[in-house]
């Protein structure tokens, strides 16, 4: 079964990157404000399994229409079209993606099936119209990145390791957010930065040097690397200081994935950041240390 599942997401990846390939390539001019009543929203949604909704009781194939789906990236398309909007959706969300080319080889070499990243075959298929763009990443590489830990990789530096990671994480974002802004400059970029992961149901009941590293990566991704992308005009969607995301409620089953309830926050949140002057994430809070460090 898990063979033929990654059979299908190549194929459904094959056809979602030559459908893109064949769109135009020229990009409007001029930043876009918030979106005027009534407007047109053509949404672009990047990510991995969160945007096609597993975990939810609606789950999605990828590259595909659901409007029914129970994701966040659904929800928020239909709560923007109960606000009136017209709403354009493409989601180029890939099951088990990381944000980089590095991070998909690290998977490899430690035997984790990784079936894309963001920067090569999500980002460069952004269509030029496009006037919002949300991204959720990190969540599938400090998992990547634990799982290496846990055989071998950093040797006697595991945090130098872990601190070399969250770097590369930091300069795949920011060739990523290149090539956003490139094809489609009049985007509004809508990102969700990453709760401490160490504090996730999912972790619960690893090893304390496990969610250490869960710590140090999730809380470095999301303060060196995310939260400071407001500095550019960016949103950010604040996870890691929302008790919300600490609650068993949020998830589903499997601790990882939201659910229902957890989706339906974070679009709700999406939508607020899309369509108002949204605030700016906490520099800190105590959630960012629900472990030793």
């Amino acid at each position: 079964m898990a063979s033929r599942r990654r059979y299908v997401w190549s194929l459904w990846l094959c056809a979602a990157c030559l459908t893109a390939a064949c769109q135009s390539n020229e990009s409007p001019s001029g930043p876009t404000p918030l979106p005027q009543p009534n407007s047109t929203i053509t949404y672009t949604a990047i990510g991995a399994s969160d945007a096609i909704a597993i975990g939810s009781s609606v789950e999605c194939l990828p590259f595909v229409d659901c409007p029914n789906g129970k994701g966040y990236v659904q929800e928020a398309a239909r709560q923007l079209k109960a606000r009136g909007f017209v709403v354009n959706l493409s989601n180029f969300g890939i099951p088990t993606a990381v944000i980089g080319k590095d991070f998909q080889n690290l998977g490899a070499q430690y035997g984790r099936f990784i079936a894309g990243n963001f920067v090569d075959n999500e980002a460069p298929f952004v269509p030029a119209a496009t006037t919002l763009v949300t991204i959720f990443a990190g969540g599938n590489d400090v998992n990547t990145v634990t799982a290496a830990l846990g055989q071998g990789a950093g040797g006697a530096d595991q945090i130098g390791y872990i601190n070399s990671q969250v770097k590369a994480f930091g300069d795949d974002y920011a060739a990523m957010l290149k090539i956003i802004r490139d094809r489609a400059p009049s985007a509004r970029i809508v990102v969700l930065n990453l709760p401490n992961m160490a504090g996730m149901p999912f972790l619960a009941n690893v090893s304390l040097q496990q969610r250490q590293a869960a710590q140090r990566l999730s809380v470095g991704m999301t303060t060196t690397v995310i939260n400071p992308l407001t500095s550019q005009g960016v949103l950010v969607v604040d996870l890691m200081c929302d008790a919300r995301a600490y609650q068993a409620s949020t998830y589903s089953a499997d601790g990882f994935h939201p659910g229902d309830v957890g989706y339906a926050w974070m679009a709700a949140e999406v939508v607020a950041a899309a369509t108002t002057s949204y605030k700016s994430p906490p520099s800190t809070c105590s959630n960012m240390t629900v472990v030793p460090n």
